[in-house]
């Protein structure tokens, strides 16, 4: 037997190796109370586990990931009810429909959305107000009556949202975009967050919200939040990096994490506490959440130690068992082991439906805004009608005969023209791939959080788009079969107009299933050239399937 020399062996060894999975705990041994009515403040440093802790807790984590212990919303489990109607995770990505108006997107949400439960709380208020002789204050029921009724376009409850995050002076101005100047980035978050409160959602967890913002917009959003989870009852957990002092003193808990784990879970009041119990004191002029994250931090810590002993590195693992020791922790301890008394009210808080409204209310207003945003771009479609006109007229020109005989000659002119048509109707559908391209992470969002399914989303889009798809062939067949001489006789007219009709169809389906399937712009882009030279190539024109005596037609 020869040997194999040493260097071919080694290859042939790494070639035979099989990948082993790196498996990575992203979130381990964490527990904890999030009340209602109070605003948590959820710090770490990056990578520490913050965003898969707020989708885990919203029921939005990675399918793949395995994940072992429970998690309960008023006692029920996340299997017992729709957590992602109950709850919103919102994230640092504004996302929205640049050609609608702040309004015209708050109210959509709204429509979507639904009411929640508050029909039916308004009926129990009224019962009791009534059993004991309360007269409701006028202005307040009104208004409770008004945010009641299901299925309006447009709410009352649409305008107070507006109010109090500051949005009213902007609420008729479009969103825009990076080609459209709309409002601004500071707007843009509080829609984000609009679109949500306008439900009857009351669990609030945002990633990393001060993304893209100033200290001052930070400031102004959270005093908003603030008053939401105050007044209406809401359970408001935000991931900030690293907020000021005057952002910080609007929060009323604090979680704190490190290395996937929970290092302290209470009350903001006793965090400094907590941390001189550990031996590590916030110096006078420090902002208390730099000092949070810089403690945890093995490099920086050092510099907050103020114990009599020698200093030594604190771990992670030692904060952890010095909070179970603390009072803060002693007292979680006891809340998470006493047994949860569930009631008909904790029930009516949550969801235990996907949607909100039957799928013909959803298609509805899916539909509504499609031909919203379709009456806002009627000038685009005016202006690509009087293009294709011109168009028409020039290859009319280019095409024309005043007499044509049935040989060979002639008929490449035919021909030819048929092939030109072809080739405008499949880049006709090219536009689809951009337009596409840009709602895919709106309609991914939204899809998301439960406000409509996807084919509610689809089936109005390619509706609307057939009258523009007929006006097209209609032009073009109109301008082109007689200008250019075919056949007179009006049945082969219609039977091209329909063949054409169907092919614009077909090209724009084309080009918006490659958008969807391939989401990344310029790999989707590549293909788009891929199907339209594939197209051509194989439609008859370039390579004919079998060579057809031209003399023998003879009609064109």
């Amino acid at each position: 037997m020869d040997e194999i020399p040493y260097g071919e062996q080694a290859i042939t060894n790494v070639n035979r190796c099989m990948s082993q999975p790196n498996k990575i705990k992203i979130l381990n041994d964490v527990s904890g109370i999030i009340n209602p009515s109070r605003m948590t403040l959820l710090l770490g440093p990056p990578g520490c586990g913050k965003t898969t802790f707020l989708q885990t807790l919203a029921g939005k984590h990675d399918p793949s990931l395995k994940v072992s212990g429970e998690i309960s919303y008023n006692g029920y489990k996340l299997s017992e009810f729709v957590p992602q109607k109950t709850s919103a995770y919102i994230n640092q990505y504004d996302l929205h429909i640049s050609d609608m108006t702040v309004r015209e997107t708050i109210d959509f949400s709204a429509r979507c959305q639904g009411i929640g439960s508050r029909a039916d709380i308004l009926k129990e208020l009224s019962r009791r107000e009534k059993f004991l002789g309360i007269m409701p204050e006028p202005d307040l029921d009104t208004y409770m009556k008004a945010i009641s009724v299901e299925g309006l376009k447009r709410t009352l409850q649409t305008d107070y949202i507006l109010k109090i995050l500051g949005l009213d002076i902007c609420g008729d101005t479009i969103v825009g975009d990076a080609m459209s100047r709309g409002i601004s980035g500071g707007e843009k978050k509080r829609l984000t967050i609009g679109e949500m409160m306008v439900g009857p959602t009351k669990a609030f967890f945002m990633d990393e919200m001060s993304t893209g913002l100033d200290s001052s917009t930070t400031f102004q959003i959270v005093t908003c939040l603030q008053q939401l989870a105050h007044i209406i009852g809401a359970t408001i957990l935000i991931s900030l990096l690293q907020p000021t002092p005057e952002t910080f003193d609007l929060f009323d808990d604090i979680i704190l994490m490190d290395e996937g784990k929970i290092v302290y879970n209470g009350p903001k009041s006793d965090v400094q506490e907590f941390f001189e119990y550990c031996g590590f004191e916030c110096p006078p002029r420090k902002g208390l959440a730099d000092f949070l994250l810089e403690v945890l931090s093995q490099k920086d810590q050092a510099q907050y130690w103020f114990h009599r002993d020698q200093y030594s590195y604190f771990s992670t693992e030692k904060f952890i068992a010095a909070f179970k020791e603390f009072h803060a922790g002693q007292r979680l301890n006891e809340e998470l082991y006493a047994p949860f008394k569930i009631t008909e009210d904790h029930k009516n808080a949550l969801s235990f439906n996907i949607y909100s409204f039957e799928k013909w209310e959803l298609f509805k207003a899916c539909l509504t805004r499609e031909w919203l945003l379709t009456k806002r771009n009627s000038f685009l479609y005016m202006f690509r009608s009087a293009q294709l006109v011109s168009l028409s007229l020039i290859v009319v020109t280019l095409f024309i005969r005043t007499q044509m005989k049935i040989d060979e000659f002639h008929a490449r002119k035919y021909m030819a023209c048929l092939f030109f048509g072809l080739l405008r109707i499949l880049t006709s559908g090219v536009p689809e791939l951009a337009l596409t391209s840009s709602r895919l992470g709106i309609f991914h969002k939204q899809r998301d959080l439960y406000f409509y399914p996807a084919w509610a989303y689809s089936i109005p889009s390619a509706i609307l788009r057939i009258p523009f798809s007929f006006l097209d062939t209609f032009i073009w067949t109109s301008l082109i079969y007689f200008g250019v001489g075919y056949s007179p006789e009006p049945e082969r007219f219609f039977r091209q107009l329909f063949i054409q009709l169907l092919l614009h169809q077909v090209a724009t389906s084309i080009f918006r299933l490659i958008a969807v399937v391939i989401q990344t712009p310029p790999v989707a882009a590549i293909f788009c050239q891929f199907t339209v030279v594939a197209t051509l190539l194989f439609s008859g024109f370039i390579v004919p399937l079998r060579k057809t005596n031209l003399f023998s037609m003879k009609k064109f």
